[in-house]
């Protein structure tokens, strides 16, 4: 099979500018949010969620410089 590099042109939401695809994911946030579909945080979710990236950062910044 010959796949051809050449010449290549972004598609997608990669052809698209910057703020035409903040408009596009504007529109799917309201429209979840209207529907009810979008999730909501509870303050249990909201405090696991941020004891975890805590945690990650500590482990990146720890092995950091360790490695230093």
């Amino acid at each position: 099979m010959i796949l051809h590099t050449t010449n290549r042109r972004p598609r997608g939401l990669a052809a698209m500018s910057l703020e035409r695809r903040r408009e596009i994911a504007s529109k799917g946030g309201r429209t979840s949010q209207a529907r009810g579909t979008a999730h909501q945080w509870t303050a249990e979710e909201a405090s696991a969620a941020g004891k975890k990236g805590s945690a990650r950062y500590a482990l990146r910044k720890a092995n950091s410089s360790a490695q230093s």
